[in-house]
């Protein structure tokens, strides 16, 4: 059974290590403790893990965030994983650094990586991972904060949450959207 697991980011060094970049973060983290690699391909950057009997197509968009869609619908369509097989992991700058939130459906919330998502798929009935970043920025100034580094503090406890939410991807794939959400959304 094959799951299509998408982590939004930016492409390009500049982005590295950023809180729009958490998508990506977490997928590195869990190729690696899967001894996996990514290779580039078309609209992503892809990787595939084998847990339990169950493939994971990772893949990390290369069009611009606010074009996700185009990468999500093209790998769907390729390895032929229907709406309820795909989990889209972003940052969110309505939950506290580090807070995890598993949801099958939902909105955009601002987020223009989910927005585009939404409208390429004709639908919001498909689940996301949303990893908090906090929102500790003055008015006006969200995208420097988004496209900013972690400071020491929350380095260590994004490290942390990473390795959570490694596990909530492989709950997905294995036990299921609803049981993951009880294990971990309070964690």
């Amino acid at each position: 059974m094959k799951y299509l697991i998408a982590g939004l980011g930016n492409v390009g060094a500049k982005y590295d290590n950023t809180r729009h970049n958490i998508g990506f973060d977490v997928l590195d983290a869990l190729a690696g403790a899967s001894n996996s690699s990514f290779s580039p391909d078309r609209h992503a950057d892809v990787c595939s893990v084998k847990h339990k009997g169950r493939t994971l197509i990772l893949i990390k968009p290369t069009t611009f965030m606010n074009l996700s869609g185009k990468a999500v619908s093209y790998w769907m369509q390729k390895e032929k994983i229907p709406l309820e097989r795909l989990l889209v992991i972003t940052d969110d700058l309505a939950l506290p650094t580090g807070k995890l939130r598993l949801r099958g459906k939902g909105s955009d919330g601002g987020h223009n990586g989910l927005k585009h998502i939404q409208e390429t798929l004709g639908t919001n009935k498909w689940a996301r991972l949303r990893f908090g970043v906090g929102n500790e920025f003055a008015k006006g100034q969200q995208i420097d904060y988004v496209l900013g580094t972690w400071d020491a503090d929350q380095e260590k406890v994004v490290a942390e949450k990473i390795k959570l939410a490694e596990e909530m991807i492989l709950g997905f794939a294995t036990i299921g959207l609803q049981r993951t959400m009880s294990e971990f959304n309070n964690k």
